[in-house]
């Protein structure tokens, strides 16, 4: 598919307006693709999300429940955490996925990668699957509450059709599993 590879924006200054150790804040005056002047915020983030799905030899996975601060809300999800910018994505989901489940994966597979909010953010995902899975003790961060819960893929899976499961990452990865199932590429 052919598309433009310039950029239609034009910035004329930028400003950071908040900057800590995940996240930097930029405020841009721009020229807009018609013409216009104008303002565009960018969170970058300082960090790679990374996401785990598990999956024994059974077809069951681990979901991970916490309260999640920024959406004032208990989400269910997979493994999830993030690694510095220009380090071994595969090393923070193996770190993440002990961290959390006290699992570790013989096999890894990358089967997406994602831009979380590409309207406000940079934030990049990369989604992994793990097999052959051994358990081992979590060590879950210390502002971590996690509950942990094992099982049937397709019930996950039915939890992401029907609403319960709303975490990007943890649809976009089910979602992929699925459909690799169903063509019987695993």
């Amino acid at each position: 598919m052919h598309h433009p590879e310039e950029n239609p924006w034009q910035i004329t200054s930028e400003q950071t307006t908040y900057d800590n150790p995940w996240i930097n804040v930029t405020e841009y005056k721009v020229i807009n693709p018609s013409g216009n002047p104008g303002i565009y915020g960018k969170i970058h983030f300082k960090n790679v999300a990374i996401g785990v799905l598990p999956l024994d030899d059974e077809l069951n996975t681990y979901l991970v429940g916490q309260f999640r601060f920024a959406l004032g809300q208990y989400s269910w999800e997979m493994p999830e955490g993030g690694g510095p910018v220009g380090t071994d994505p595969l090393a923070s989901a193996k770190r993440e996925l002990l961290e959390e489940t006290g699992l570790k994966a013989s096999k890894w597979t990358e089967i997406q990668r994602l831009h979380l909010s590409n309207s406000v953010s940079d934030e990049l995902s990369i989604l992994y699957l793990a097999r052959n899975l051994q358990q081992f003790e979590a060590e879950p961060e210390d502002t971590e509450q996690l509950i942990i819960h094992k099982l049937p893929f397709a019930e996950v899976y039915q939890m992401v059709c029907n609403g319960t499961i709303t975490d990007a990452m943890t649809v976009a990865a089910v979602l992929k599993v699925q459909v690799m199932l169903l063509e019987g590429s695993l």
